[in-house]
């Protein structure tokens, strides 16, 4: 199967890295197009101003410096790529942004749960590898 737009849900872990690398080379061999995607807590708005707009520029600055470091790898430069931010359910956000960016394969880290410990934690990966509506590959 060759796939045209991946989907690569990061947080800076090594599991991330681990993700990304396997991911760059998938694209690499067909030509994929890599969307990175970082998502971060919602901000309560009950905060008030200024509290909320601050929590929001910072939550948007520690994102996109997570980003930075996947875009700034000398890899990137071989593939089309481009990264999205956003903030919400982490679980719901990487489904609605592969089906509103019509994503045919979603490549995540795991931090090696058992799909026991997964379906009791209710971890993202379990909940995105049984929830999405494309491929989902998991990497150690």
């Amino acid at each position: 199967m060759i796939f045209s737009k991946i989907l690569i849900p990061v947080d800076g872990s090594i599991h991330s890295d681990n993700a990304v690398k396997y991911g760059f080379d998938l694209a690499e061999m067909c030509g994929a197009k890599v969307i990175l995607l970082h998502c971060h807590p919602p901000v309560p708005s009950g905060l008030g101003e200024p509290n909320f707009q601050k929590a929001i520029d910072t939550a948007t600055r520690n994102s996109y410096a997570i980003l930075q470091k996947y875009m700034d790898d000398p890899q990137a430069e071989k593939i089309s790529l481009s990264d999205k931010t956003i903030g919400g359910d982490t679980t719901n956000s990487i489904i609605t942004v592969s089906e509103t960016e019509e994503c045919d394969l979603i490549i995540m880290g795991s931090k090696g749960k058992s799909d026991l410990e997964g379906l009791l934690i209710g971890s993202v990966t379990h909940k995105v590898l049984n929830t999405a509506n494309c491929p989902v590959l998991i990497i150690k």
